[in-house]
């Protein structure tokens, strides 16, 4: 697949700048740790699948990791609410995530960018506490499709300890906000009976590249059904992690 070899990052200057600052300090609160990047693809295309916490900024503790490993900075595919929302459409694109879609998703591999993607979307970020450390991508396969069809390797990453943050409980209300609207209203806890998050120690763990099958047009649904099957192993095996 022809890609650009060094995609221009998609983030706003400014955004970055103000993130450069402000997340050497998350580091330091969470003891912040990244293994596995070593195997991470230094150039070209690649797609990474993480695990939705509740509290979501962890995903931005890996992304620098990645960016400090690499020098790469990614785009993430998000949920369309962000781009729903007034102020906060304008952030997210300045923050470098696009709508998630898979037209959007084959265009930016193409582009040969870093694509970040959290198949269980806000559904898993709306686990409660009593399914920590599990994922809910068992019916969540585009992200291998996406994979497949851009023939670009895919990298599973994982926090545990970003379950960790806070509690969140299991509520009626936030079942019948998500299945009407596709709205968060979790009930949630932080540090003592605060909204702040709990001071943890984070640690995201990286698998090496997975690479997909060369495309089989007649067999696909097979091969979809296979790689899913490895990748969702594969998070299950990072997400028991406690080293």
């Amino acid at each position: 697949m022809a890609a650009t070899p060094s995609a221009e990052p998609l983030i706003h200057p400014r955004l970055l700048r103000i993130f450069e600052r402000t997340m050497p300090w998350l580091e330091r609160l969470h003891r912040h740790r990244a293994v596995g990047l070593e195997h991470f693809p230094r150039t070209g295309p690649v797609l990474v699948a993480l695990h939705h916490t509740f509290a979501t900024y962890d995903g931005i503790l890996l992304a620098r990791a990645i960016h400090e490993a690499t020098g790469r900075i990614g785009v993430g595919l998000g949920d369309d609410l962000i781009f729903k929302v007034p102020g906060l459409r304008r952030f997210g694109w300045n923050a470098s995530i696009r709508p998630a879609n898979p037209e959007n998703g084959l265009t930016l591999l193409r582009e040969g960018h870093v694509v970040f993607v959290a198949p269980g979307g806000m559904r898993e970020g709306l686990r409660p506490t009593t399914e920590a450390r599990q994922h809910r991508w068992h019916k969540r396969k585009g992200f291998i499709r996406l994979a497949l069809e851009a023939q670009v390797p895919l990298v599973v990453a994982a926090c545990p300890a970003g379950d960790d943050l806070y509690t969140v409980y299991e509520s009626p209300l936030t079942k019948l906000a998500y299945k009407r609207g596709k709205l968060p209203l979790p009930l949630v806890r932080g540090w003592g009976p605060t909204a702040l998050p709990r001071p943890v120690a984070l640690t995201h763990y990286f698998s090496p590249p997975i690479t997909p099958p060369p495309l089989d047009r007649d067999g696909v649904e097979a091969q979809v059904d296979a790689l899913h099957a490895r990748a969702c192993e594969v998070m299950d095996g990072l997400l028991a992690r406690r080293d």
